[in-house]
């Protein structure tokens, strides 16, 4: 019989899964020369523009107030996170065939801590492209940083930058949820 723990487990693995068929976060910049927004989605292992060439157009805007181009390819983490998430459903799966909730505890606390060092990791990655600016550049506002908000809204000179969760934002909370579930459905099958 498959119990409630067991089945907890095993449905945070596949939302894992899902995660790499969805983009995770959107940044999106808004501004009267662009009034319907030029932005892009960050998958697990891509960063894409919404529409052919927007990537191309924030690097040449970036470009002017010294900003770095975001070029995927030399993004690390965009390497690597798919295995890291892959490994986490693995772990669930295995979680899953034991059925013990201490174990399920240990995925949940491996989980949340590699979910906040994720986005952490995020910020810094924001904070390096807004804040390490070129000297030289064309365009220099004192004391101004670029970097777009971590969640939220922000006014940037006249740009608003929008940085929103996406669909495989969703499914990381999901799969969270499941394996605190499986805990929770583990320590109460145990008391009784």
């Amino acid at each position: 019989m498959i119990s409630l723990p067991r089945i907890s487990m095993l449905t945070a693995g596949f939302f894992l899964f899902l995660v790499l068929l969805f983009p995770i976060w959107k940044i999106t910049l808004i501004a009267p020369q662009y009034p319907r927004g030029m932005g892009f989605y960050i998958w697990a292992n891509k960063i894409v523009g919404d529409k052919p060439g927007t990537l191309k157009n924030i690097n040449i805007l970036n470009h002017y107030i010294g900003m770095k181009p975001i070029e995927p390819d030399s993004i690390p983490e965009l390497k690597y996170i798919k295995y890291i998430l892959l490994g986490i459903a693995g772990m669930a799966f295995i979680m899953a065939v034991f059925n013990k909730w201490q174990l399920n505890l240990v995925w949940v606390i491996i989980f949340v801590a590699t979910i906040a060092l994720a986005f952490y990791d995020f910020y810094l990655w924001e904070y390096d492209f807004g804040h390490n600016l070129n000297p030289d550049a064309a365009i220099k506002v004192e004391g101004m940083a670029f970097q777009p908000p971590l969640i939220g809204k922000k006014l940037i000179m006249n740009f608003t930058a929008i940085s929103s969760p996406m669909l495989g934002s969703l499914f990381i909370v999901l799969s969270m949820v499941s394996g605190v579930l499986a805990v929770f459905f583990g320590i109460r099958q145990k008391k009784v």
